[in-house]
């Protein structure tokens, strides 16, 4: 389920791209603004901004729609209602898809959501019509999945589709994985250099053994050649005696 979303948010960003780029006036561009924030199975808009054709939209009177673009990419509903004034007015598809990108901002943080809080950021007035919207246009749609609490008051989350990173958290993972990796190339070093004290640990006792095998075999060998030696001097005149001290 997971790549077949990942599958269709790829293609979606494809669709819009292409259209984008055959356009050339601000109005058009604009009301493509709107169709994608309006589109009810894309959920990601970071890629939409880097397109040089919305770049046209800057220094126009439309330049509110790249804001808003950017607001979906990154924003939530409590944002947009911050800065409302200077963005254009939202189309109840546009309302609802702000909501759910919501849920998803808040479910990055932690995975128990207290339904005030949900309410509050959601601007649900009531628990019947949070626990629908959680239902119907979140966890139908895909993007998160979960279990009601009634009794605890709280949605607790079991999946959440990630968000468009921002500029930020994209530097700061980028430095967590620098800080990962030279943690890594440390801990490798140290298998190393462990490996080659192991394997030099090897060959000493792999000598020694050499060495006590060998003092071995040297000794079966001097036993051997004393008892030839023996067998030689109690052996006379083709009799064997079993006694030097034998008593006459």
């Amino acid at each position: 389920m997971a790549m077949d979303a990942e599958r269709r948010q790829a293609e979606l960003i494809e669709q819009f791209s292409a259209q984008a780029a055959a356009l050339s006036s601000a109005p058009q561009l604009a009301a493509l603004v709107l169709e994608a924030t309006s589109h009810p199975a894309l959920f990601a808009f970071s890629e939409l901004l880097t397109l040089p054709a919305l770049s046209k939209l800057t220094g126009t009177q439309y330049a509110s729609s790249l804001d808003l673009l950017r607001l979906f990419a990154y924003g939530t509903l409590k944002d947009y209602k911050s800065n409302s004034c200077t963005l254009p007015a939202l189309l109840p598809d546009q309302v609802r898809k702000l909501k759910q990108l919501s849920v998803l901002t808040l479910a990055e943080s932690t995975k128990v959501l207290p339904y005030d809080k949900l309410m509050q950021e959601l601007d649900v007035s009531n628990v019947r019509e949070l626990e629908d919207f959680l239902i119907n246009e979140c966890m139908y749609s895909g993007i998160v999945r979960g279990k009601l609490d009634q009794l605890r008051r709280c949605f607790e989350v079991q999946f959440a589709a990630g968000r468009d990173l921002t500029p930020g958290q994209l530097n700061n993972m980028i430095e967590t994985l620098s800080d990962w990796l030279g943690t890594s190339d440390g801990l490798l070093h140290q298998i190393q250099e462990k490996i080659k004290w192991a394997d030099a640990t090897s060959e000493v006792n792999k000598k020694h053994q050499k060495e006590f095998e060998d003092r071995v075999e040297e000794a079966k060998k001097s036993i051997k050649k004393l008892n030839n030696v023996s067998r030689q001097t109690l052996t006379y005149g083709g009799t064997t005696t079993f006694s030097l001290n034998r008593e006459e």
